[in-house]
């Protein structure tokens, strides 16, 4: 079930709200856990057993530690980083393996040919942070298995993320206020993320199937590829965020932000600030901080780098593309390590240089297999005899140049500065008057786009 689809939003959501509104406090935890497993049965009706082992494992490691001491207690912790790691191979990994095994060594490993669980990469990695964040101190061991197992499944962050850490929702899983401030606060949120996802995202990724699908492709075509795949993954992730968040709010939590614009970079390093924030915290403080960090020598600083950069590609999907996406970015954060003007230059060339990096990563990103992402690359250079520019490049050219541009300038603060400046001169009065009208007409263009049967792609399968 996706949150940009009929579904969810004119039968599972309002039908949730109003059993959670009217349970007491007492159940509305109860209320959440079961709605959030409907929810992921919805879509994984078999994998929905694997949350649930997930959800009483990860309760009774977390008893496990916080009872425990000296080796015993670390102990525990191991056996929880490696039972996390385990699911993820088994379902995510291991078919990956075992056929690089078999390419490179002309053996012939039978593969398991699991499905993918849907979202298995960000619970895992919440329960992970959960014991971990018990051995450290950091956090209390929840005694109220509900809480917990609203934690882990809670279905507004549940296959998209953000990625929520326990000591972030602590204190909301135990006590939460449910006001109209909140509620007010939710609501525009959710359908700021809708519109970016069916408005935006849905229609550049449309863009990028017409691409894939033409048989006539030149320089150009290849580069109006590359900006529209790479608008639409920032719009696609930044629009569930934008609705996991506001979701969140609505029912008393407070999820961390995700994104802040991160096309308006000057350097790789600053990117990844803005970029996916939750995610680049968790490997900060799981894999990297616990690694040494930037606090050892040189060489072992590189090997961190690399190391994380790995892992954080091997995160995004089972493939040697994204392994390589992975490393693209090491690569980079060390040459602006060690070429400081690199991540200092002037503000219109910082940012031709992170978009120029950014966009060629992406292409390598969305490619189904390394030869076709080296053939992208080289189509955006015209290896080949590539024409530089053709018919249908100037079509689509043309017929897309007002959703490109929209994404473009959206994808920046201006047009948030722009309703502020507003909002300043004329008063918050006026924007009270039109904010709910420009929301209910939000609804409705995006209903009428998902009735249309628009293109709905899901792109978050491969976490």
């Amino acid at each position: 079930m996706l949150f940009s689809g009929i579904p969810f939003l004119f039968y599972f959501l309002p039908a949730v709200l109003i059993l959670y509104f009217l349970a007491p406090n007492s159940l509305k935890n109860t209320v959440l856990l079961l709605s959030s497993l409907i929810f992921y049965a919805w879509g994984e009706p078999k994998y929905v057993i694997l949350m649930v082992f997930s959800i009483l494992l990860y309760y009774a490691f977390g008893l496990l530690i916080a009872r425990s001491e000296g080796r015993c207690k670390k102990c525990w912790l191991i056996l929880s980083v490696i039972t996390g790691a385990a699911l993820l191979g088994i379902f995510k990994y291991c078919d990956f393996f075992l056929s690089s095994f078999n390419e490179a060594f002309g053996t012939s490993l039978p593969l398991l040919k699991l499905a993918l669980p849907i979202g298995i990469s960000f619970y895992t990695f919440q329960c992970i942070s959960y014991t971990v964040d018990i051995y450290r101190g950091d956090a209390k061991a929840q005694t109220d298995l509900v809480a917990f197992g609203t934690f882990v499944s809670i279905f507004p962050q549940l296959i998209a993320g953000p990625i929520v850490r326990y000591v972030d929702v602590e204190n909301d899983l135990i006590s939460r206020s449910h006001t109209f401030e909140n509620f007010a606060e939710g609501i525009p949120r959710f359908l700021t993320g809708l519109g970016k996802k069916v408005l935006l995202a849905n229609n550049l990724a449309l863009l990028v199937r017409t691409f894939r699908e033409s048989p006539a492709p030149s320089v150009v075509f290849y580069w109006l590829y590359a900006i529209a795949f790479t608008l639409h993954i920032y719009f696609d992730f930044s629009g569930y965020s934008d609705m996991a968040i506001g979701l969140g709010r609505i029912y008393g939590f407070h999820f961390p932000e995700n994104f802040n614009y991160p096309y308006v970079s000057r350097s790789i390093t600053e990117f990844w600030r803005r970029w996916h924030m939750t995610l680049s915290r968790w490997f900060r403080d799981y894999v990297y901080i616990p690694l040494g960090g930037n606090r050892v020598d040189f060489l072992r600083w590189v090997r961190n780098i690399f190391l994380v950069w790995m892992l954080t590609g091997l995160w995004h999907g089972a493939a040697w593309n994204f392994v390589l996406w992975g490393l693209l970015f090491a690569m980079m954060l060390v040459l602006e390590k060690r070429i400081p003007s690199l991540r200092a230059l002037p503000g219109f060339w910082g940012h031709i240089y992170v978009m120029f990096v950014v966009t060629l990563s992406f292409v390598l990103f969305n490619a189904d297999s390394l030869s076709q992402a080296v053939g992208d690359i080289r189509g955006l250079f015209g290896a080949g005899g590539l024409p530089f520019v053709n018919q249908a490049a100037l079509y689509y050219l043309r017929s897309n140049a007002v959703l490109l541009l929209l994404s473009a300038v959206g994808a920046t603060p201006g047009p948030r500065n722009l309703l502020l400046r507003f909002q300043k001169r004329m008063g918050g009065g006026v924007l009270e008057f039109l904010r709910p009208a420009a929301l209910a007409v939000l609804l409705l263009v995006c209903t009428a786009y998902l009735v249309d049967g628009s293109y709905n792609p899901f792109l978050y399968f491969r976490f």
